[in-house]
């Protein structure tokens, strides 16, 4: 069974801090997505800066970036919607990249600290926890 999305694609203004980069640097969004898909195996700069050179080289970054939201999509079952992956980042890239992001932030990942650093907060929390009896 597939979950829904905790936003939707035009569902920018939910995140005004991520709009905004995403429109001014989305190699950073991207990257930053990237790197949690990934799980830390290809790094938030090191996609960030692929994308980079894939926007000034090819013109064309969805091409890319569509195969991370297929990516995000199977790591929490959701539907392929409103369109394909490809369609979707191909034709609102900057709403696809947030919505991406959104969707991390909700389901209790912060995109913004990395794959490691998510990795260290959740090896924290149960260190803090302190059993009553």
């Amino acid at each position: 069974m597939e979950n829904q999305w905790t936003s939707g694609l035009g569902s920018c203004t939910e995140d005004v801090e991520t709009a905004c980069l995403t429109f001014f640097c989305p190699c950073v969004t991207f990257g930053r997505i990237a790197d949690i898909a990934d799980e830390g195996r290809t790094g938030c700069k090191r996609c960030g800066v692929f994308y980079g050179l894939i926007c000034f080289v090819v013109a064309l970054p969805c091409l890319f970036s569509c195969t991370y939201r297929t990516k995000i999509r199977s790591i929490f079952g959701l539907p392929e919607s409103p369109a394909s992956d490809c369609l979707t980042h191909c034709f609102c890239e900057c709403c696809a990249l947030c919505q991406e992001y959104r969707e991390l932030k909700n389901r209790g990942v912060d995109p913004s600290i990395g794959w490691e650093g998510n990795v260290q907060r959740m090896m924290a929390a149960p260190m803090s926890q302190r059993m009553m009896g």
